[in-house]
């Protein structure tokens, strides 16, 4: 009788184990970005990552009226999901297509091998603006991130 109690006292662990969620890390924005170090870029999309939990869109910063060091740039944006309600899909952003893209710097600020910000806002060619999805991480809040209703 001890040795079934036993054992089924040891199954009941491991599967309550297992089916525990696993623990994920996240950070808050001013852990990574400076609020003090507001940045405008531009220029092509070379790549977009459309992973958890942030996206990234990688861009080459050329434009004229940029705030940060021309070059390659990396662009966090919020996750896929909160992308996707705010109008931004796979579809948006191709490779090739020219943005302008205002956000927070690093706090490295280190551009080897690129340079990293975090993404408020997304302004297409055809003058579209659209959120990023920063709010309710630590980002200053500047009215980008209220939606009208």
């Amino acid at each position: 009788m001890k040795t079934k109690l036993l054992a089924l006292a040891a199954v009941t662990a491991v599967g309550i184990v297992a089916i525990k969620p696993p623990a994920t890390a996240h950070h808050a924005f001013s852990a990574e970005f400076d609020a003090n170090l507001p940045v405008r870029l531009g220029g092509p999309i070379t790549r977009v990552e459309w992973i958890n939990p942030h996206t990234w869109i990688h861009l080459d910063n050329n434009d004229p009226e940029a705030t940060r060091d021309p070059g390659p740039w990396m662009v966090e944006g919020g996750t896929p999901n909160t992308l996707l309600r705010r109008g931004i899909n796979r579809n948006s952003l191709q490779r090739g297509q020219a943005i302008v893209v205002t956000g927070y710097q690093s706090k490295d600020r280190l551009c080897e091998p690129t340079c990293r910000a975090n993404g408020r806002d997304i302004t297409f060619p055809d003058g579209r603006k659209l959120f990023m999805g920063s709010s309710g991480t630590g980002a200053p809040r500047d009215g980008s991130d209220v939606t009208e209703q």
